[in-house]
């Protein structure tokens, strides 16, 4: 069922940090920092005791594998897109791994997460999200798997690259709502530029709980500041990625943001937990 899943990811407070190592999933050489090591990064992360670790079908029996009754609920990435090269390839797809939904319950999944993606210029990525999506939610409903979808609001590729946020509060506001309407029970969204903003990203998701991602790598003192606010704005919680595998101290970092996320850690006593 359902709920006793979601009861999984959210603890006693009633939110949830899952961090994300799904990166190698899009085939794209620089996301591989950090995890070129699958085992000992889901170990040390696991360690650290988030609530849930996002990964893919192929590494998801690593965490599923450790021993002891506190390891992190497992979030299953499950669709493959090439939209975050620079440039873009000729062709682009947004894919869903075969049976979704069944290798969630297979692989004992929390929940499974799917993108929506809107990229400049690019309709027939977004239109594949949205067959992707409407597929998932059935097959979702008839297993009892909660359905996280991922609106993400891209930049112009090249920019920077992939996976650059936009931060613009109205493409967020509608894309996220999308994701609502298309039936998610959980939203994993985009961060956007005026933080204080935030609160309008919590209302325009009908009561379904929003936990926010990370995007690209900043100091601690500013992720921890965003957390904080986004926090006070009525987020749910964050998934983080490359803040957490990218950093000197990734379990510091995990305890760190759990701490803020779980009991309102101040910023300075969080930072005091990385050193």
């Amino acid at each position: 069922m359902k709920l006793a899943r979601m009861n999984r990811l959210f603890g006693p407070s009633g939110n949830c940090f899952d961090v994300a190592i799904d990166h190698g999933m899009f085939n794209e050489p620089g996301f591989l920092g950090g995890i070129e090591n699958m085992h000992d990064a889901i170990s040390v992360v696991a360690k650290a005791a988030p609530d849930a670790i996002q990964l893919t079908p192929g590494t998801a029996p690593i965490l599923q594998s450790m021993t002891g009754k506190m390891r992190p609920a497992l979030v299953l990435r499950t669709d493959i897109a090439n939209v975050y090269g620079n440039p873009l390839p000729r062709s682009l797809f947004s894919v869903v791994i075969e049976d979704a939904a069944q290798q969630g319950v297979m692989l004992d999944a929390a929940c499974v997460v799917v993108n929506l993606l809107m990229l400049p210029n690019q309709p027939e990525v977004h239109a594949a999200c949205i067959k992707n999506i409407t597929t998932l939610k059935r097959a979702c409903d008839l297993t009892g798997m909660p359905l996280m979808v991922e609106p993400l609001v891209m930049q112009d590729n090249a920019k920077a690259g992939g996976y650059m946020v936009d931060g613009n509060i109205d493409k967020i506001l509608a894309l996220v709502r999308q994701a609502v309407e298309l039936g998610a029970d959980i939203i994993k969204a985009d961060p956007c530029d005026n933080v204080q903003e935030y609160h309008r990203v919590i209302e325009t998701a009908q009561g379904i709980p929003v936990l926010v991602r990370g995007g690209g790598k900043v100091s601690d003192e500013e992720i921890l500041n965003r957390t904080a606010e986004l926090m006070a704005q009525g987020a749910k919680g964050i998934v983080y990625g490359r803040n957490v595998i990218h950093h000197s101290n990734p379990a510091g970092m995990t305890k760190a943001l759990m701490s803020v996320v779980h009991d309102g850690t101040s910023v300075a006593d969080a930072l005091g937990m990385i050193a």
